[in-house]
């Protein structure tokens, strides 16, 4: 499949969930390895609902309570200090105050970014992520995601969210598409055949790239 500047295009197909530490890391490292073969590829990435927390409650619940009821106290110190670690590797500081709780509304919001380009799609993502891991910000709060919608340009998130079944039945479709046959996030499908799963290093990205340009240009 080639794009119109004549390089290969890579369609890389995101499974998330916008409380997954590991999505934020996967993004990250696909983007290192998006980086490093710009001038072989163009790349289009786009983002799928999954719901790690289905039950999460939507008024929020304290991140450090959630995860210390989900994995026992000490798992959870010990899964914090190494996504601290991990964070500051990528250059960011690991927030684990604030609320988490239920993505729908995220998941809606990130859906309609998608009608509006693949890269505020992403932009959206990335906002997202910040907020949430590194702002201490509760993305399940209308006010932070109309300013995440805002800073990134998408249009009609005030009008989404004020109707909270609005772009629900769509969420729906995206979930049993593309995540309904998975366990965990994150998960990657590039050109629609070669899978990856977790926060993958960024050569085991750019090994995919790889074999799914070759194989497009054996067909």
């Amino acid at each position: 499949m080639a794009s119109n500047t004549g390089k290969k295009l890579i369609q890389i197909d995101v499974s998330s969930d916008t409380v997954c530490p590991w999505c934020f890391v996967g993004k990250k490292n696909l983007e290192k390895a998006m980086e490093q073969t710009k001038d072989k590829f163009d790349f289009e990435v786009r983002w799928h609902p999954f719901f790690l927390n289905p039950d999460a409650p939507k008024e929020g619940i304290k991140k450090s309570d959630f995860y210390k009821m989900k994995f026992g106290p000490v798992q959870f110190e010990r899964a914090t200090s190494r996504m601290t670690e991990i964070f500051r590797g990528l250059g960011y500081e690991y927030d684990m105050s604030g609320l988490t709780g239920n993505t729908m509304d995220s998941h809606r919001l990130i859906t309609l970014a998608g009608h509006q380009g693949y890269d505020k799609q992403n932009a959206l993502v990335e906002e997202l992520f910040l907020n949430y891991f590194c702002q201490g910000k509760y993305i399940g709060d209308k006010q932070v995601l109309l300013d995440a919608a805002r800073k990134v340009g998408v249009e009609g998130a005030e009008e989404l969210l004020e109707d909270p079944n609005k772009g629900v039945d769509e969420v729906q479709e995206e979930l049993n598409k593309y995540s309904s046959g998975i366990s965990g996030v994150p998960h990657f499908v590039i050109n629609g055949k070669y899978q990856l799963s977790g926060g993958q290093p960024p050569n085991i990205f750019i090994r995919a790239f790889e074999a799914a340009a070759k194989d497009g240009a054996e067909r």
